[in-house]
């Protein structure tokens, strides 16, 4: 973790809504990209779940050099330098496995590990790592669930991702554990065509008005 070039908590501090972004189509990554930071969201993690990942990861970060860019969907060691290499600054996985924890702890990208329970917590707080992503989050019970795992480990912060929409974000955002969410509800449809790229700004921008 010594080799880390930024710390996880910059990343949670620096938008109260990560964007999950699933980019079919290549053409489509900077767009999205400029769509999101006229936003007012400056954070993007695009998933490893499409052909054109890394490459949409390589444009975003060479275009704009002043937002983190990060790597989603992470599985294996393999991709994590992959993506690394495409020039993502940290990682998220949906969950963590010994070998890609310890391959985190040699990478300069910081590793945001995915948990659901509270063993899973405190394993990945054994390891140092006290930033995570609570996931699935609505199909684990929720606010609720997460307010009460996170309890006991008042030291961890959390982003909760999946099932979160406006109908239930400032609820996640209410708790002291959470500093960020993950979403999806202000992105175009997987494979939308024809996208209406002002129409994205300004669900951003309601999106992040509602939770400032």
């Amino acid at each position: 973790m010594n080799n880390w070039k930024i710390n996880p908590a910059d990343v949670f501090a620096a938008s109260p809504i990560v964007p999950v972004m699933v980019i079919e189509h290549l053409e489509d990554a900077l767009p999205m990209a400029k769509a999101l930071l006229d936003g007012g969201i400056s954070v993007f993690e695009i998933t490893l779940r499409t052909e054109a990942a890394l490459a949409a990861i390589q444009q975003i970060a060479d275009a704009f050099p002043n937002v983190f860019v990060g790597a989603g969907t992470v599985l294996n060691p393999e991709q994590y330098d992959a993506a690394v290499a495409a020039g993502a600054q940290f990682i998220i996985s949906p969950g963590m496995t010994p070998e890609l924890i310890a391959h985190a702890k040699q990478s300069t990208a910081p590793l945001i590990p995915g948990v659901a329970t509270p063993t899973e917590v405190m394993t990945a707080l054994a390891q140092g790592f006290t930033h995570l992503k609570f996931f699935p989050a609505e199909a684990n019970g929720g606010v609720k669930s997460l307010s009460a795992i996170a309890a006991p480990l008042p030291q961890v912060r959390f982003c909760p991702t999946g099932g979160i929409s406006p109908a239930n974000v400032k609820d996640y955002m209410a708790l002291d554990c959470v500093a960020t969410v993950g979403g999806t509800w202000m992105l175009p449809k997987t494979g939308a065509i024809d996208i209406d790229w002002s129409a994205v700004t300004d669900s951003t921008k309601q999106a992040v008005a509602l939770l400032s």
